[in-house]
């Protein structure tokens, strides 16, 4: 069993930065492939950014390219989420999610790649 807990959500302006962080609990944190996904009012939930269990591979989403970084520190069983340039619509919801290495069956760009999701923290970014 693996407990996901997010922090550093908040309010910023337009152009500005925010970090996200997520602890986990559990053992065998750098065995897990580590994703970062958000959700905006009325909308899905939609993919931001995923990590491999070395860090050695990552992957974003297009409208974040650039601007988000991910990043993982398996000492501390916690993975990241620089978020720079932010803009009116990455306001949303940001949930961290895992999935064990050995449980891996599908792109990691998709909500059903994970088995484990934390409470997700809100991200809002005024114009």
């Amino acid at each position: 069993q693996v407990q996901l807990v997010e922090s550093g959500g908040g309010l910023v302006q337009a152009g500005g930065s925010l970090r996200l962080s997520c602890a986990a609990s559990g053992r065998s944190f750098s065995n897990n492939r580590m994703g970062w996904f958000r959700q905006a009012p009325g909308k899905e939930r939609e993919f931001v950014a995923a990590i491999s269990w070395s860090g050695g591979t990552t992957y974003y989403a297009d409208s974040v390219k650039g601007r988000f970084t991910i990043s993982r520190d398996n000492a501390k069983n916690t993975v990241y989420l620089q978020m720079n340039s932010l803009k009116p619509e990455d306001t949303a919801v940001y949930y961290c999610a895992a999935v064990s290495r050995s449980r891996v069956t599908t792109t990691p760009m998709v909500p059903t790649g994970y088995d484990y999701w934390g409470q997700g923290t809100q991200a809002t970014v005024s114009s």
